[in-house]
C-alpha cells in the first residue's frame, strides 16, 4: 500500500520578501477567514501495492462493543477509479479495496479498521462503500475523531434499513441518532463524505447533503477508521482525506511572535517531548532547524530558570524560561534580534520579555506545549 501526502508548493513559515521561513497564519485563523481545506493537505490510501488478503499498512483491526473483531482484507473487486466519474450503478475492472468478511452476528458488534498513522483535527473524508451481503445487518461506514474503541463519532449508510444516521459514542455509550431515510441499494457503489471543521460536522451522501449541519463539542480530534456492524460484509474503496495538518501549541505560539513582532530574525522553543528526553528544538521559525539538540545556553536556562543572552554576528539572542501553570521551566524560548550601537544584555531582555509574557500566557504543561 502507498499512502500520498500533497502540501501546498508555499510552507506556512513563509514570508514574502524575507530570505527565511516564518511562521504564517494558525489552522484556526486560515478557516476563520473561509480557507477551504482543499488549501491543506491530502492523503489518499492507495491500495494497487497492497497484497491481496491482508489488511492495508497503517491500519489496525479492532472492534468497538463486544464480540470478536472483523476480518479485513484487500480484495479485488469492481471499485471505482479515483478519477472516473461516480454513480451508484458505476461498472470498473477489478480494482483492490478493503473489505470486511466476518459474518459473525452481534447486535453489539462493530468491526473497526483504524488508520493508526495520524490524528486529525479538521479534515473532510471520502471514501466509496458498498454493502455487499449480511443476514443480520447491511452497513458500511466511518469513525472519526475516535480517541479509542469507546470513544468516536460515526456516519453509517443502511441498505438493510435504507437510513443514514450519524451518533456519537462516548465511554462505551452511543447517544441518539440523528438522520435521515434515504435509498441505499445493496451491491452498489455510494459515495460517503465527512466534512469536519471546529464542531461542525456536514454529511454528505452521493453527493448530495443528505443531514443538516451538526454541530457537537465533545471530541476535537482523533484517528479515522472504517466502520461495520454485527455481519455486514461490505468494501471500502477510494478513500482519500483532505485536512488542515495539526500543529502543536509551540508551532503555534512560533508562528504568532514571528507574525506579531517583524524586528524578530528568528524565534524558536527548546524544550523535551513524551517520545525524547533530550533537549532539543520542538518549534523554530527556521524550519530546518526543529530538531536539533537546543545547545548549552538552553540547558542552562532551564536548570538555573534565569535568561541569558548572547551576540551573534551583529544579532543578540535572548533565552528566557518559559514556565508551566506551577512556575516551573519547562521550555527555552530564544529569540534573535537585530542589535544596535548600546545594545546591552539588559535591554535585549526589556525587548524579549513581552513575546515570552506573551507565550506565557496560553502555557499550561509540557505535554499541551508539545503534543
Amino acid at each position: 500500500m502507498k499512502v500520498f501526502l500533497t502540501f501546498p508548493s508555499r510552507s506556512r513559515f513563509h514570508r514574502p520578501g524575507r530570505g527565511r521561513m516564518r511562521a504564517g497564519l494558525g489552522a484556526a485563523l486560515l478557516l476563520g477567514l473561509g480557507i477551504s481545506l482543499a488549501t491543506g493537505a491530502e492523503l489518499r490510501i492507495d491500495l494497487l501495492g497492497s497484497p491481496p488478503g491482508q489488511i492495508p499498512k497503517g491500519f489496525r483491526s479492532t472492534l468497538a462493543g463486544q464480540g470478536r473483531p472483523g476480518d479485513w482484507q484487500v480484495v479485488l473487486t469492481d471499485a471505482p477509479g479515483a478519477l472516473e466519474p461516480f454513480t451508484p450503478q458505476a461498472r470498473a475492472p477489478q480494482r483492490p479495496a478493503v473489505a470486511q468478511l466476518s459474518r459473525e452476528v452481534g447486535s453489539e458488534r462493530f468491526p473497526l479498521l483504524v488508520y493508526d498513522e495520524q490524528v486529525f483535527t479538521d479534515f473532510t473524508v471520502r471514501t466509496r462503500i458498498k454493502m455487499v451481503e449480511g443476514e443480520d445487518e447491511q452497513m458500511a461506514g466511518v469513525a472519526f475523531r475516535l480517541a479509542d474503541e469507546k470513544n468516536f463519532y460515526v456516519v453509517r449508510a443502511s441498505a438493510k434499513g435504507n437510513t443514514l444516521r450519524f451518533y456519537r459514542v462516548q465511554d462505551g455509550q452511543r447517544s441518539q441518532p440523528v438522520g435521515v431515510d434515504l435509498d441505499v441499494s445493496a451491491g452498489a457503489w455510494h459515495e460517503l463524505e465527512v466534512e469536519c471543521v471546529g464542531n461542525r460536522i456536514r454529511v454528505r451522501f452521493d453527493g448530495k447533503q443528505s443531514i443538516p449541519d451538526l454541530t457537537d463539542n465533545t471530541f476535537r480530534e482523533g484517528k479515522f477508521a472504517l466502520w461495520t456492524m454485527s455481519d455486514s460484509i461490505s468494501q471500502f474503496a477510494d478513500i482519500r482525506l483532505n485536512y488542515i495538518p495539526r500543529t502543536t501549541l509551540a508551532e503555534d505560539l512560533v508562528a504568532d511572535g514571528i507574525q506579531r513582532y517583524d524586528r524578530l530574525i528568528s524565534l524558536a522553543i527548546c524544550s523535551t517531548t513524551s517520545t525524547r528526553k533530550d533537549l532539543h528544538v520542538v518549534a523554530s521559525s527556521e524550519a530546518d532547524r526543529v530538531g536539533e539538540p537546543a545547545g548549552e545556553m538552553a540547558g542552562k536556562v532551564l536548570a538555573e530558570n534565569v535568561p541569558y543572552v548572547a551576540k551573534r554576528s551583529g544579532n543578540v539572542v535572548a533565552m528566557l524560561p518559559l514556565h508551566d501553570r506551577n512556575g516551573d521551566p519547562i521550555a527555552a524560548v530564544r529569540v534573535e534580534m537585530k542589535s544596535f550601537p548600546g545594545q546591552t544584555d539588559k535591554n535585549a531582555f526589556v525587548r524579549a520579555a513581552p513575546i515570552v509574557k506573551r507565550m506565557q500566557a496560553r502555557v499550561l504543561s509540557l505535554e499541551e506545549l508539545t503534543r
